[in-house]
């Protein structure tokens, strides 16, 4: 028993000096920031997915050079007439691929929906996007 004890003082010890010295030399690693942001999250991780919504709900509503389409706010997915959803299509054609998330999320948190049509387009491409 007393050998148990003297071996875990002795280990204590050992310890202690060990992280005296690294303290003095400076040794103590850096803490490394992510530097991820929304634009890597591939949808895999449920929790960076949170943090992009949560992020995403306090941030300003970015416009994509759409502001017509805040005529259709508060409009039904289904309820738009071919003509109608050809200026949403218009305006995914015009953004590089990269943009199409950005620009759904902007759709969504200023009450506007995606018309039908438009629906598979954009998710290809935001799938895409994520590969």
């Amino acid at each position: 028993m007393l050998y148990l004890v003297l071996s875990i003082i002795a280990i204590g010890i050992v310890t202690a000096c060990i992280g005296w010295f690294s303290y003095r030399k400076g040794g103590s690693a850096d803490v490394v920031q992510p530097t991820a942001d929304c634009a890597t999250c591939t949808g895999e991780n449920e929790k960076c997915e949170m943090d992009c919504k949560l992020e995403a709900a306090v941030k300003e509503i970015e416009y994509f050079d759409d502001e017509e389409l805040d005529a259709y706010k508060g409009r039904p997915a289904d309820g738009y007439t071919d003509d109608e959803a050809g200026e949403f299509e218009y305006i995914l054609e015009t953004m590089r691929p990269e943009e199409v998330a950005d620009w759904c999320r902007s759709l969504v948190m200023r009450g506007i929906n995606l018309p039908d049509q438009v629906k598979d387009e954009a998710i290809m491409i935001i799938n895409d996007m994520k590969r």
